[in-house]
């Protein structure tokens, strides 16, 4: 059935990717955007199985290239699996021990309707950049920067573009953030000179998406709100205990990740500090060791005698995440079909075959960048692939490593969280509530990015050809 290990054609290679991305918006136009959630799992296996079906007719694949593929696909994507499992650990415990209720009520307290999206991205930002993780930052920060913004009247998919921007914002430019080290790391290129050169498209991006946000906090109509702020602050005094005492494990979370803790560790004394919280500052809940385990399984819900509250203050626990751990699985599981069999290798190849000028290079990059996002599932292995597919070709036209590895950067990293079966898309729709389809118009900043990268090489600013190069590409 498996034959000699050569290559398909670019057309048998293209096949399972064109019917995954022709099957999803027929889902979608069919039965919604959160249908997605349900029938993506299954798109992907079908393409997985027909890739491996393609390759096994044209006798183009080998068990020692699958059994490759599915490993190296395996690698990447399934440490992701504890931490969403430690994820829904962190959101039950922090909001039964009263921290998301607490930054809900003081966010009400303090921040003002009008600048409300335009903060809440520039303090996600700020975390992430101390922290290096866009994850940690959306499931701690995020998720009470989402109530707060639904109180004031402002609809969900605003809110999570805004978190999103400015939490994949700091996590590019930080130096503590793994995909900033695999970015430079597979472009050959030291880390901070590889962030100072990120600076030139990036701080673009952000500004414009501030822009956006102050502008739509000023000109919108925040009396729409469902439930008024004071009575959604007196509902939530009246159920959980509100202290600044709370914000302790917040705090303790904060100084954990600046120590460079490891990403799962970090969630799971988290998750535990969250346990301990629920004890010591919620008592009337009488919840013990047992009743906190349960929790950590089924997830927490509570009367608070406002319906839209209610559904603000539950969470689904380890089992509400199943679905999600499925989805990733099932992404995984094309990826290492895609590349197992070759395809991919085809594909990326059909990408570089003509390039000869700097902006069709780095817009060549840019889409290599998209398209193993929506191939392989997962940034890292995406930022790995694009790496190895146009590190010589940037050396032989005289282009810097760093162009490279901003271009991946402003390809790859941002830009993952868009796409609804991508390990990001999927983690970050769950955490947030929001479908990926629907917060992806509003994440300013995670659009303008690749935008912006090969604006800048068009222009050919700060962007410096080697004399000595085998080949010189034309100016633009």
């Amino acid at each position: 059935m498996f034959g000699k290990p050569n290559l398909p054609s670019l057309g048998i290679s293209a096949i399972p990717l064109i019917v995954l991305l022709a099957a999803l918006p027929t889902v979608i136009i069919l039965h919604g955007a959160d249908a997605v959630a349900d029938t993506g799992p299954w798109v992907l296996l079908c393409c997985a199985l027909l890739s491996v079906t393609l390759a096994a007719i044209g006798r183009t694949a080998t068990r020692r290239g699958l059994r490759w593929g599915f490993l190296r696909s395996a690698g990447q994507i399934l440490p992701a699996v504890p931490i969403l499992i430690c994820i829904a650990m962190v959101a039950t415990t922090w909001m039964a021990s009263g921290v998301v209720p607490t930054l809900i009520c003081y966010g009400l307290d303090i921040l003002s309707p009008s600048l409300f999206l335009m903060l809440a991205c520039m303090v996600s930002a700020a975390i992430s950049v101390l922290t290096g993780s866009s994850w940690t930052t959306i499931a701690t920060i995020g998720v009470a920067f989402m109530g707060i913004g639904e109180v004031m009247g402002y609809s969900a998919p605003w809110i999570a573009g805004a978190i999103i921007s400015g939490a994949y914002f700091g996590d590019k430019v930080s130096p503590l953030s793994d995909t900033t080290v695999v970015a430079s790391s597979a472009a050959g290129v030291d880390l901070f000179r590889h962030i100072r050169y990120l600076m030139v498209t990036t701080v673009p991006s952000i500004v414009i998406a501030l822009v956006v946000y102050l502008l739509v906090g000023l000109l919108g109509d925040h009396s729409t709100a469902a439930v008024n702020p004071g009575q959604m602050t007196a509902a939530i005094h009246s159920t959980f205990n509100i202290t600044p005492w709370v914000l302790v494990i917040p705090a303790l979370t904060v100084i954990l990740i600046v120590l460079r803790v490891n990403t799962m560790l970090v969630l799971f004394i988290s998750a535990l500090l969250g346990g301990v919280g629920i004890i010591v500052f919620q008592p009337q809940f009488g919840m013990g060791a047992g009743e906190i385990l349960l929790a950590f399984w089924k997830g927490v819900h509570f009367s608070t005698g406002i319906p839209s509250l209610d559904d603000l203050v539950a969470t689904g626990g380890i089992l509400g995440m199943t679905s999600t751990i499925f989805l990733v699985v099932c992404a995984m599981i094309f990826g290492g079909a895609m590349i197992g069999t070759g395809m991919l290798s085809r594909i990326t190849a059909a990408f570089t075959a003509s390039l000869r000028k700097r902006t069709s290079i780095v817009g060549a990059t840019v889409s290599s960048g998209l398209a193993m996002n929506c191939l392989t599932a997962d940034q890292y292995l995406s930022l790995i692939i694009t790496g190895n597919m146009y590190r010589g070709l940037y050396h032989r036209f005289g282009l810097e490593p760093r162009l490279l590895s901003r271009s991946m950067e402003d390809a790859v990293s941002v830009t993952s969280v868009l796409i609804p079966w991508n390990s990001c898309g999927i983690t970050q729709s769950t955490v947030l509530g929001v479908s990926t389809l629907a917060y992806f118009p509003f994440c300013i900043f995670n659009i303008l990015s690749p935008l912006m990268s090969v604006l800048i090489a068009w222009i050919g600013y700060r962007i410096p050809v080697s004399a000595t190069a085998p080949l010189r590409p034309a100016r633009a």
